[in-house]
């Protein structure tokens, strides 16, 4: 019998492309697990221009001075190490607004594509240091992910489900939910944060013995 795994992540939060990676690495350990996986919009930064901002103004506006950035990043860094998970922070110039991102997981997901587009959103952040705020490299992301670079396109220089992406970010926000990564399982259970592969392996385990 398979089971929900819904997701609210944003590709632009570091703890969100750790806790997928270790909940991947789960799930290569238990090939026959029963989860059927779907991406929920959270945005980080609802309020983000549209053409985002620069990354070192952000992160200064956000954490303080150099030392307290250094200090708040060590942690990812450590995580990332221990994954073995390619993280460039300094190729990351812009901190973008992630409602055309989220608008694209959706359209994939409607195509089957979406687990690709998610990893490759997060790749383009945190490996490439591109700016996934650009239309550009959403088309090329889409591209590469099997979907339709023209149709896309049209899409992205639409408003279409646009509402519907800020719409979902506040109804979840209203329902609580304060910080991504988080997991819902079977639509009962709520696991905040990047668990750890045990964790997964534990949950998967009680699964497959139910």
């Amino acid at each position: 019998m398979s089971t929900k795994l819904d997701i609210f992540s944003d590709p632009v939060c570091p703890w969100c492309y750790i806790g997928k990676a270790r909940l991947e690495r789960a799930l290569e350990q238990r090939p026959d697990h029963p989860l059927i996986i779907e991406w929920h919009p959270f945005m980080l930064n609802p309020t983000m221009p549209p053409e985002g901002m620069d990354r070192r103004e952000y992160l200064q506006a956000k954490f303080g001075p150099p030392d307290e950035v250094v200090r708040v990043h060590l942690p990812i860094v450590q995580a990332c190490e221990e994954l073995g998970l390619p993280l460039e922070l300094e190729k990351m110039e812009r901190n973008p607004s992630t409602l055309n991102a989220h608008r694209l997981i959706h359209w994939a997901g409607l195509e089957g594509h979406q687990n690709a587009v998610v990893s490759a959103l997060f790749r383009a952040n945190f490996a490439e240091g591109r700016d996934i705020g650009d239309r550009d490299t959403l088309l090329d992301i889409a591209e590469r992910t099997g979907m339709d670079r023209a149709v896309t396109a049209r899409l992205l220089d639409s408003d279409a489900d646009a509402d519907d992406i800020r719409a979902r970010d506040a109804d979840i926000r209203a329902r609580g939910l304060q910080g991504v990564p988080a997991f819902i399982l079977g639509r009962q259970y709520v696991l905040n944060g990047a668990q750890p592969v045990d964790t997964w392996l534990n949950i998967l385990d009680q699964l497959a013995a139910a």
